[in-house]
């Protein structure tokens, strides 16, 4: 994987709209699209310019607001959604045609010459505008290998930017994303783009190997918002790669994504999760007494990134049953109180015998620390 080659594009404006609580107001699509710019992803996708007037609307005026990031539109692979496309000052538009059986059967009836077929004209007419242009097979990892194969080769001999591979149920695993993604990639010369879903719990993990693979772009949203419970998230991706290797990350404002992740929570009236990477209120909460203890002398021993990184701090609880000595001294030297290795055991003990019989805040074991004040 090159850091040259690994591009974030964010749909919270598109796969984001169809999680179950959003709702967003032209002004709130403006807020979050700058956000994400500020912040540095490399595409925005939006919802088609036809699914609604407003939806149109709303296309042209943050394609035409002058923002870094590259604005996308997707859309049916249909020339009446593309025209609408390309009128509403769409930068990139990302086709999308369903291509396994069952979807075949449900959505549109089309044989895979169809396909090809109708692709091919709407590529000519996008050839005729300055757009990027990717095409996806939707249900990619329901569809037959061969098929698949056989429409990325004639699609990408079509001359477009990118192809997309879409885990539109969320069905994947890891193993089978790398091999199918590895596929492809010996197939086609194009940037490869992955979509995954988290129906299964492994969005983020299929598009980490997507990478590895050889994909070039993964869709993330703000929170993983999307379709039933969303798709990779745009925290949890960031982590990911951090940990990896750093300077995958090192050209977006790192320091942005707790309050993207704040902002969105509270357009959808969601509380971010406990367990989000980054921005989740106990991200980098410390509280058994062996972690403490480490982690005082050492952050690294069990935190794998840097909270200032992102703007945030550790926390130290204190205030339980399993304190350690090491945090007590910690704490009261945040007090301005001295605390000698034989007081801090001390106040400890007290403080876990306190914390079996209930439970504990921290202004009480504030109170404790100054009584063995010397």
């Amino acid at each position: 994987m090159s850091l040259e080659r690994c591009f974030l594009l964010d749909t919270t404006l598109r796969e984001g709209e169809q999680f179950a609580t959003a709702r967003f107001t032209s002004s709130q699509r403006l807020a979050i699209a700058e956000a994400l710019d500020a912040f540095g992803v490399e595409y925005i996708e939006l919802t088609s310019p036809a699914a609604s007037p407003q939806s149109a609307r709303d296309l042209e005026l943050i394609a035409r607001h002058g923002l870094r990031a590259r604005i996308l539109a997707h859309v049916r692979c249909h020339l009446d959604d593309v025209r609408l496309a390309v009128e509403h000052g769409a930068q990139g538009v990302n086709l999308l045609y369903a291509t396994s059986a069952q979807l075949r059967q449900a959505s549109h009836g089309r044989s895979l010459d169809q396909i090809v077929e109708e692709a091919a004209k709407v590529i000519a007419y996008l050839h005729g505008h300055q757009v990027e242009i990717r095409f996806s097979c939707e249900d990619t990892f329901r569809t037959e290998l061969h098929e698949l194969i056989r429409i990325y080769r004639a699609v990408a001999a079509l001359g477009i930017e990118r192809i997309g591979l879409a885990d539109t149920v969320g069905i994947a695993t890891p193993r089978q994303v790398y091999d199918v993604v590895a596929q492809v990639r010996r197939e086609v010369d194009c940037d490869i783009e992955f979509h995954g879903h988290n129906d299964a719990g492994c969005a983020i993990a299929n598009a980490f190997c997507a990478l590895e693979a050889g994909a070039t772009h993964i869709d993330v949203t703000v929170l993983g918002i999307g379709e039933r419970n969303g798709i990779a998230s745009l925290g949890g991706m960031v982590a990911r790669l951090a940990t990896f290797n750093p300077d995958l990350v090192a050209r977006y404002d790192l320091t942005l994504l707790p309050e993207l992740d704040r902002m969105l929570a509270e357009m959808v009236g969601v509380s971010i999760p406990f367990d989000a990477p980054i921005s989740s209120p106990y991200a980098f909460h410390h509280k058994a007494g062996l972690h403490t203890k480490a982690v005082l002398a050492d952050p690294r021993s069990y935190e794998v990134l840097d909270p200032a990184a992102f703007g945030r701090t550790r926390t130290v609880a204190v205030a339980h049953r399993l304190v350690g000595w090491h945090a007590i001294a910690e704490r009261a030297r945040e007090l301005g109180i001295y605390l000698n290795e034989a007081a801090a055991r001390e106040a400890a003990a007290r403080i876990k015998a306190l914390g079996d019989e209930h439970e504990l805040d921290s202004t009480s074991v504030d109170e404790i620390l100054y009584e063995y004040a010397e």
